[in-house]
């Protein structure tokens, strides 16, 4: 999913896509924009790409969303109406979808799924004080602040807030969670130094392999559209690695897994989020993945109700028997929190959409604020960036499984 200056969840796949489905909104309202929300349902926005190369991810993010709006609407306490819009991971696109739910009368946005078109929202939502929470797009770039690491002069978006880690904190954890597994002695990384995404996981990944004297004994780059990863792999293979560290995207990660194969190289393989949707990917042999381990918060054969309850209401709402990757349970977790939010505050779906903003931003940045759902317990500091624990998962038998309990 990598194109030039893309972050996560928005690079370029050359294969993968899922086509985009028409699903029905909650309490009678289209996902379209077709018909207005009734004056007590708060209008709620999605962005995402559902067509082109990265319909994987904004697929997933739609289909989450729905189910969340069905129970929220379910429950009966407040009503939601869900509007999405596809901006194939285009950034002018995106700001096109992002017009016409502001001219249905969006309150609060829900994305957008991937980095490059979020940024470019973002520049909106915030000169339009409209609350945003992206499910997926993790740069620092986009909430902005150069005391997180953004780039310079981009000033802190106080309307927009993640719900997935950013790029840095999965680079810390996963050099965390290889040191206290002792899953490797001599580490081998490959990422794409075209991409934000994989240079800022990278970064800080090597920063805390340093801090926690994790040996790296090879490091291998690539840039975006790559086929051939022959050099990477053999270097890993020939400096002795036992472990090989992919913080990158799926399409690549795949070639690389083949190349392995071909060279009869068989180190562990530890990935990021970004890997997540690998065994969905067309044409892919899914027996190449096995084993493959990588940090996600969400692992959907976990077998507490709610994951269970999601994974069925997923697969109904999808019409597929494919299980929700991450990206889906993330933009649950995004709607379910903002409903606790707009409960928790009394808020009502007559106010405007700046007065909603001013308000959301007052709760999730509240310390006594916090929500728990499928992708754990999660809270927000004041610069968007969200606090949860990743989980460990495994690649076993063509299906993830919780890796600390494998």
């Amino acid at each position: 999913m990598s194109t030039p200056n893309m972050s996560r969840r928005g690079f370029l796949m050359a294969s993968g896509s899922v086509a985009a489905s028409a699903i029905l909104a909650g309490c009678g309202g289209s996902s379209d924009g077709s018909s207005a929300a009734a004056s007590d349902t708060f209008k709620i926005g999605g962005i995402g790409p559902v067509t082109g190369a990265a319909a994987i991810y904004g697929s997933a993010t739609k289909f989450g969303a729905q189910v969340a709006v069905d129970e929220v609407n379910a429950a009966g306490s407040i009503k939601m109406e869900l509007n999405w819009q596809d901006d194939e991971h285009d950034a002018e696109k995106s700001v096109n979808a992002y017009n016409t739910l502001k001219d249905w009368g969006m309150q609060i946005l829900v994305g957008t799924t991937t980095t490059t078109p979020c940024i470019a929202v973002t520049t909106e939502t915030n000169a339009d004080r409209i609350f945003q929470l992206t499910p997926s797009a993790s740069s620092v770039n986009v909430i902005g602040g150069e005391e997180i690491g953004a780039d310079p002069g981009n000033v802190r978006k106080d309307n927009v807030f993640q719900m997935c880690f950013t790029d840095p904190n999965q680079g810390t954890a996963s050099a965390q969670y290889i040191s206290s597994k002792q899953l490797g002695k001599k580490i081998a990384i490959i990422y794409n130094n075209a991409d934000a995404y994989s240079t800022g996981i990278y970064q800080k990944f090597i920063d805390e392999a340093a801090a926690l004297n994790l040996e790296v004994v090879s490091t291998q780059t690539f840039t975006d559209d790559q086929t051939d990863f022959s050099v990477q792999v053999g270097d890993a293979k020939s400096n002795g690695a036992d472990l090989l560290f992919l913080p990158i995207y799926y399409t690549p990660a795949a070639l690389i897994l083949s190349e392995a194969k071909k060279q009869d190289y068989a180190p562990k393989f530890f990935g990021v989020d970004g890997m997540d949707g690998i065994l969905d990917l067309e044409g892919f042999d899914t027996a190449l993945a096995e084993g493959v381990m990588l940090l996600t918060p969400f692992v959907a054969t976990a077998e507490d109700e709610a994951t269970q309850a999601f994974d069925e209401a997923y697969k109904a709402a999808a019409k597929s028997d494919a299980n929700p990757n991450q990206f889906a349970a993330d933009a649950y977790d995004c709607v379910k929190a903002i409903a606790q939010a707009i409960e928790t505050a009394g808020l009502t779906p007559d106010m405007s959409a700046a007065d909603l903003c001013e308000a959301l931003i007052a709760q999730f940045t509240d310390a006594s604020f916090s929500y728990s759902g499928l992708t754990g317990e999660s809270s927000w500091s004041t610069t968007g960036e969200v606090t949860k624990t990743p989980k460990g998962m495994v690649i076993e038998n063509g299906v993830y499984m919780p890796l600390d309990e494998a």
